[in-house]
């Protein structure tokens, strides 16, 4: 490879990672084509991407990013998986796939600049997905507006049913 496609190749990375929210480092040796492109695509529906690049490439294009704090990592043939919105999804199916296919394994990852270990890529996989916990919190926020309203309701309510009882014994007496 020549380094005018090496510096264009550190150029995209480098603008990749940028732009990227995770990024995890996996290990695949003696993973075959069929399963590395199984991969690619399960990653792909969940908006996240397999980088295959030399150590020597990753180390200089994580220069100046969140990545950076990896570049010790980067000893071995890796691939980075870098997603660019939900962190959550692209992680579930990264172990999901691993755990059926021993021979990818899950190193270290990235997240908004903070590193995780193996430990905390597969806390962050059992997670819920982004649509669940934002329809948890729409049903907290919305259950806070009732719940005042229901209790400012009751003195107004209990005040009549009050006056309604005296009605009705002032009819009683009266009759």
């Amino acid at each position: 490879m020549d380094r005018k496609t090496k510096e264009q190749i550190v150029s995209e990375l480098q603008e990749k990672l940028k732009q990227a929210k995770l990024g995890v480092l996996t290990s695949f040796n003696a993973m075959n084509v069929e399963k590395m492109e199984a991969l690619r695509n399960t990653l792909r529906k969940n908006h996240a991407e397999l980088k295959v690049v030399k150590n020597t490439l990753m180390g200089i294009a994580s220069k100046e990013t969140d990545f950076q704090i990896l570049s010790d990592h980067f000893k071995w043939p890796v691939a980075m998986v870098l997603s660019y919105k939900d962190p959550v999804a692209p992680t579930k199916a990264l172990v999901e796939f691993a755990k059926k296919n021993p021979e990818l394994e899950v190193k270290v990852g990235v997240l908004d600049g903070k590193i995780l270990t193996k430990a905390d890529i597969t806390a962050l996989a059992e997670l819920p997905s982004r649509e669940v916990l934002l329809g948890k919190l729409v049903s907290v926020m919305a259950a806070v507006p009732t719940s005042l309203v229901t209790v400012l309701s009751g003195v107004p309510r209990s005040f009549v049913q009050v006056l309604n009882a005296y009605g009705e014994k002032q009819n009683t007496l009266n009759s």
